[in-house]
């Protein structure tokens, strides 16, 4: 690990873990922005592989925005370095974006350089509670669409909700339809006026109530419940089908109402909840594996929700890629020909497909739930 201050870049190996990498950054009053939920885990080799996101790219965008260059080792051997420390660049094809989000079908990652931020200067966190799912999603968009640009705009529904509470005991309403947690950065004599702004918009749909976190341990606080939702949905249910669909911020609020009626019409729980603000929705099929009617009808369940997204001009996958659980789905987004193409690139870097084979691309139309434990 190299941070190189000067040019607000460092250099890492792939086996780096994100939040390592954060806490070195910070001390130097810099920034590193993606933030996905396991950057206590996950390297940022992986992340790279994946384009992982996190909470804070409805500001910040995520990991493809601050990849400059990578060195990578080839399937056959060869190894190549692509971009590099400037911050234009446009020789040749850009095989920095290719690699970015390939999901270890093209090469292995040896190197990594990343782009830094300067360290923002004040943060402001928010809750806000509301009666219904579409009061809440209409909040969503309404910020948005303010001109305010949130670090994180997360939402949580009434079945996440119950889930956290049973789990957690925080003293969340239960009745509630939905949550919103906001957060937004930058200099503190600016962040008064955009909390007044976003409460009063929470308020003109309707929230239940709103809390303001006055320091940093009250905003720790208000982060609980958004921080115990992996663990609390699994505690409900040991297995489940967990998808990442996301849609233009705008139609947020179509997507919860279509994601509420598939739930209804297969006779499934669906816990939705994520980052509301860049439009990407988790969304969790509380699945019996062992019920042969019940995974039938998620099978039916998971092809409406990736068509729906679809229908909104959304995407199948906003962070989580596409893997196994998506490749019979992924004709719906990309077409035949977007498949080939795509096919073609594989077969030149991995002539003899020996990277991650049987990944990506589909073989069959027949689901294939990969479960979430």
């Amino acid at each position: 690990l190299q941070i190189d201050t000067e040019n607000l870049i460092a250099i890492v190996e792939p086996g780096v873990v994100t939040a390592e990498l954060q806490k070195e950054v910070e001390k130097l009053g810099l920034f590193y922005p993606p933030d996905p939920a396991s950057l206590k885990s996950s390297t940022l080799g992986g992340n790279v592989a994946e384009c992982a996101g996190g909470m804070r790219a409805v500001k910040y965008g995520v990991t493809k925005d601050y990849v400059m260059g990578l060195e990578v080792v080839l399937p056959t051997g060869e190894i190549i370095t692509t971009g590099g420390k400037t911050v234009k660049g446009v020789v040749g094809y850009d095989l920095t974006k290719l690699m970015v989000g390939s999901e270890g079908t093209l090469g292995v990652i040896t190197k990594i350089i990343l782009r830094l931020l300067p360290l923002p200067k004040a943060k402001r966190t928010m809750l806000a509670i509301f009666p219904t799912l579409d009061a809440a999603a209409n909040t969503v968009s309404q910020i948005i669409s303010s001109r305010i640009i949130p670090t994180t705009l997360e939402f949580m529904d009434n079945a996440t909700i119950r889930c956290v509470e049973h789990y957690s005991h925080l003293g969340l309403p239960v009745d509630a339809g939905a949550l919103l947690i906001i957060e937004v950065d930058g200099r503190p004599e600016a962040l008064a006026s955009e909390v007044e702004e976003i409460k009063e918009i929470c308020q003109r749909n309707k929230a239940m109530e709103i809390k303001i976190a006055k320091d940093s341990k009250e905003a720790d606080d208000l982060w609980k419940a958004r921080r115990s939702v992996s663990q609390a949905v699994i505690k409900l249910n040991p297995t489940k089908i967990n998808e990442d669909i996301t849609v233009p911020r705008s139609k947020v609020p179509a997507i919860l109402r279509r994601l509420e009626a598939i739930a209804k019409k297969f006779n499934l729980i669906i816990v939705n909840f994520g980052h509301a603000g860049d439009g990407n929705i988790h969304v969790n099929l509380m699945i019996d594996k062992d019920k042969p009617d019940e995974v039938e009808r998620a099978k039916l369940a998971v092809k409406e929700v990736f068509q729906a997204a679809l229908d909104l001009e959304g995407t199948l996958s906003g962070e989580h890629g596409v893997g196994i659980t998506k490749m019979p789905y992924i004709h719906l987004e990309l077409g035949d020909m977007g498949i080939e193409v795509m096919k073609r690139i594989k077969k030149a870097f991995d002539p003899n497909n020996i990277l991650n084979p049987g990944k990506v691309f589909p073989e069959g139309k027949e689901f294939k739930a990969h479960w979430s434990h």
